[in-house]
């Protein structure tokens, strides 16, 4: 239950950070994409107006009658202002002189020079949607223009040796309905996007989420396995300890093994000091220097090496942990299982640590077993 539960907080967080990136990502996206497709409409407009102003200069240039002109004009733009962007013609005065629209031709223009001046500014690129959208917001809460005003002049350019003035309109609604457009488009995409992203994230929690589980669950299983060890290991500590105190209680105070010596020779200073095998609790080399250490603290010295003295003691009563010490079954205290594989062996009244290694581990069990 609590994993389900688990997994369930994490299917929520993952959708609702995607969600919160989403929102801020796809208001991004749109107004970067909508303001690239209004530049594009606005510099094709722009070189539009340019050629047909060259082409009204040429004509008159030539000794074609401007009425005869500006009739071939308003044949070639008629009803074209249904398109995101169309041109049309006025002359100084103001007056429409060809507009798509027929029945604006005669009527004065009606066109926001704040908003042309901003569109021609050199840093209008990222700022085109909001200029047009806000332009069209504007109009609509003016409730005596705005049945009359769906396109806004965006660019003009003046035809050279004449009265006329070419203009690029942009409709406003056509490039409101194309962004609409974009909008489902990008929110469509973000919205299976996410599903996928969310759905692929919770099921990747779920698989490496089991994985771990199932590691966690062997290393519980190998630590259980190494505690009852351990634990078997102390109880055969404690039997073979309680073996020696019966055997020392019935008089048999000679070692369990025939080949062990019952006392050794030391030193203390330059005094010889025979110490009884019961005595001791370990003995250790440093610096090339034998110790041979008491269970009543006593320290004393031995010109005899290591491997001598382990060659002369009771087998059944002291083990070689490593190069450095060899110790006594009755000085033990406890065992504890030290890094990998190995086991750590604490001394009686001692501040004394003696680790075993991992290939010397399963020969000690086996000490303990005897």
């Amino acid at each position: 239950m609590r994993k389900d539960k688990l997994y369930f907080l994490t299917f929520i967080s993952i959708s609702i950070i995607f969600l919160i990136i989403a929102s801020l990502g796809v208001k991004y996206f749109i107004e970067v994409s909508a303001n690239q497709l209004i530049e594009v409409q606005l510099e094709s407009s722009k070189r539009e107006a340019n050629e047909i102003a060259k082409l009204i200069n040429h004509q008159l240039v030539g000794g074609i009658d401007r009425q005869k002109v500006i009739e071939n004009i308003q044949n070639t733009i008629e009803n074209t202002h249904n398109e995101a962007s169309f041109i049309c013609l006025f002359d100084w005065s103001g007056k429409e002189v060809c507009h798509p629209d027929i029945t604006k031709v005669g009527q004065k223009v009606n066109s926001d020079q704040m908003l042309l001046n901003s569109l021609n500014e050199e840093d209008s690129s990222d700022k085109l949607y909001d200029l047009l959208i806000n332009r069209k917001k504007e109009k609509q809460k003016d409730s005596i223009n705005s049945s009359n005003v769906h396109s806004e002049i965006v660019y003009i350019t003046p035809v050279i040796d004449s009265d006329l003035i070419v203009a690029a309109h942009a409709n406003i609604d056509e490039i409101s309905s194309q962004t609409k457009k974009l909008k489902t488009s990008f929110y469509t995409i973000f919205a299976l996007m996410g599903g996928l992203i969310i759905l692929s994230s919770f099921f990747a929690v779920r698989i490496i989420g089991s994985y771990y589980e199932k590691q966690l669950e062997e290393k519980n299983i190998n630590l259980e396995s190494e505690l009852l060890n351990l634990s078997k290991l102390n109880t055969d500590l404690v039997a073979y300890k309680q073996k020696v105190v019966e055997n020392t209680t019935n008089g048999q105070s000679e070692p369990l093994s025939d080949s062990g010596k019952k006392r050794i020779l030391t030193y203390i200073r330059n005094e010889l000091v025979p110490i009884s095998i019961d005595e001791i609790a370990y003995i250790f080399t440093e610096n090339t220097i034998t110790y041979v250490i008491c269970f009543n603290g006593k320290k004393s010295t031995s010109n005899v090496s290591l491997d001598d003295i382990f060659m002369s003691l009771d087998p059944s009563l002291f083990f070689r942990a490593n190069r450095q010490f060899i110790i006594s079954i009755a000085a033990i205290e406890k065992i504890i299982k030290y890094g990998n594989s190995q086991l750590k062996i604490l001394i009686q009244d001692a501040d004394v640590e003696i680790i075993i290694s991992k290939n010397k581990a399963s020969e000690f069990r086996q000490w303990l077993n005897i």
